[in-house]
């Protein structure tokens, strides 16, 4: 068994009401308080999980499935609603701030394992847009932080069974985000490179992690294999490749991307520690740790920069950083484990305090803040009297629901949770064919048929295209519904709808 560098600190007497953990609860829930209490309209990524959650399938297009298996699993509970979307999102907010409190524990005291999971919230992608609107980056984050944690632990202390974790989380990390591969492989080619940490890697029961994360992945990778362009599509798109290769226009799109992620918390850092950040030489808690991350912040830049040079990537968001570089401050933390004990360490803890009290409130006033500053936000629709107006015009609460887009028709299914619910967009071909088939299955299920289409998201020719499948005669009703939260001025939204009841079932012949 490997001793470790240093002796962990041991955790300070408390009363229970001060561990951060029930602290993080505590914000988590109030995240979920704020997110029902705001709107009962969805955004692009909740929109698109209640759709999803309709089946189990071993894929969705072009994302692993866990996140939507779990969103299922909730929606059984709780019903597909934005209190389970809220829900299973900020519970896995809450995970991801708790694993990386246990990496940090495998290193440093309470203080310094608090600072170093609070500190991804001075990361914009976690800390504001994950709560605006994102899902399998959470969750991606999430297992890329168990993942630190079950590496460290397993150097401390190498037992088969952490091997088995390690291989459950590394299996499940690749369920939630295909990105997850570049973080293990950087991880584990750092740890192989490090004496300390490659002689733990390979003891008794190391083949446990390759074999169950084998296991967890094997089923989803039968799909993959047989949907890779559906599956791959739409990342490569986002990541705008280019054959001429853009060099300059990469380079800067990775620089911000990499700014965006830490410009935040090395500013609060500095302010709080000042020159005790960089003026003494470094003092690791444990030099083998350093080591680690050191080589897998170079191993992943080197592929970044890859990405760049030899494949032609021109563009890099934010969150696509996210689980790469969420373990910079237990690093940094790592490296300078005499900050713990700097005086000037409270101004720190209320910063990043007063940061996530903010994101709390700001999250509550969003809807607010876009309909007093500028057109309509999703969360601003009125979902709720759109129902009842759908009601009052016969719609029966069962009839297939056909949206023009996929947050329309995400909010519907929301409110009439016994509708199978879809979206038909982006070009009159496939609204067509898509319409058609929805026709179909409505009349082979004996429900009725709902089109809905709104005028904020505007595609020209959606109703031609809808409607062309189907016989003449319906009309096409108009309903005018004030948003909420905007200017008084404000011109009202305006849904287009068309509502086709099942057809009556034949009599039975009387013997």
């Amino acid at each position: 068994m490997n001793a470790p560098d240093a002796p962990v600190a041991p955790s300070s007497a408390r009363t229970p009401v001060a561990h951060p953990l029930l602290w993080l609860l505590a914000m988590a829930a109030g995240h979920v308080l704020a997110r029902v209490a705001v709107s009962p309209a969805l955004k692009w990524d909740e929109a698109e999980q209640i759709l999803w959650s309709q089946q189990l399938a071993l894929g969705y297009g072009p994302q692993p499935p866990l996140y939507t298996w779990l969103q299922w699993a909730v929606n059984a509970v709780v019903g597909p609603s934005v209190l389970a979307l809220a829900l299973l999102k900020h519970g896995l907010l809450a995970l991801t701030y708790a694993l990386m409190w246990l990496a940090g524990r495998e290193l440093l005291g309470p203080r310094g394992a608090w600072w170093a999971s609070a500190s991804m919230l001075l990361m914009p992608p976690l800390g504001w847009y994950s709560i605006r609107d994102q899902t399998h980056s959470i969750l991606v984050t999430a297992m890329v932080c168990g993942a630190w944690w079950l590496l460290l632990r397993l150097v401390r202390q190498p037992k088969p069974a952490t091997f088995a974790w390690l291989g459950l989380v590394c299996g499940l990390g690749m369920l939630a985000k295909y990105s997850f591969a570049l973080v293990a492989a950087a991880m584990l080619v750092a740890a192989l490179t490090v004496p300390q940490a490659r002689r733990a890697l390979l003891s008794r029961g190391w083949w446990w992690a390759p074999l169950v994360g084998l296991v967890v992945v094997l089923p989803h990778a039968s799909w993959l294999f047989g949907h890779l362009q559906e599956a791959t599509a739409s990342t490569l798109s986002k990541m705008e490749i280019r054959p001429d290769r853009h060099l300059g226009h990469g380079l800067l799109s990775l620089l911000e991307g990499v700014a965006a992620m830490l410009l935040l918390w090395v500013l609060l850092a500095w302010w709080a520690f000042r020159g005790a950040l960089w003026r003494r030489p470094l003092t690791p808690v444990a030099p083998w740790a350093q080591q680690v991350f050191l080589r897998y912040l170079g191993l992943t830049l080197l592929a970044l920069l890859g990405m760049v040079l030899l494949g032609g990537v021109t563009n890099f968001k934010g969150r696509w950083m996210l689980p790469l570089l969420c373990m910079v401050p237990l690093a940094a933390f790592a490296a300078r484990p005499e900050l713990q004990a700097h005086p000037r360490g409270n101004r720190y803890t209320w910063a990043v305090t007063g940061v996530a009290v903010f994101f709390v409130i700001a999250s509550g006033l969003r809807p607010w803040y876009s309909g007093h500053s500028g057109g309509p936000d999703e969360l601003n629709h009125p979902a709720v009297e759109l129902a009842q107006s759908l009601r009052d015009g016969g719609y029966d609460g069962r009839g297939l629901i056909v949206g023009s887009d996929h947050m329309l028709a995400g909010m519907l299914r929301t409110r009439f949770p016994q509708a199978p619910v879809d979206s038909c967009a982006w070009g009159a071909e496939q609204i067509t064919r898509c319409v058609a088939a929805n026709a179909e299955r409505a009349r082979r299920e004996g429900r009725g048929l709902l089109l809905i289409w709104r005028s904020d998201r505007f595609e020209p020719g959606w109703w031609e295209a809808a409607q062309a499948p189907l016989a003449a005669g319906t009309p096409v009703r108009e309903t005018e519904l004030p948003f909420h939260m905007m200017r008084a001025d404000a011109p009202p939204a305006r849904y287009q709808w068309r509502w086709e009841p099942a057809a009556p079932a034949a009599a039975k012949a009387t013997p």
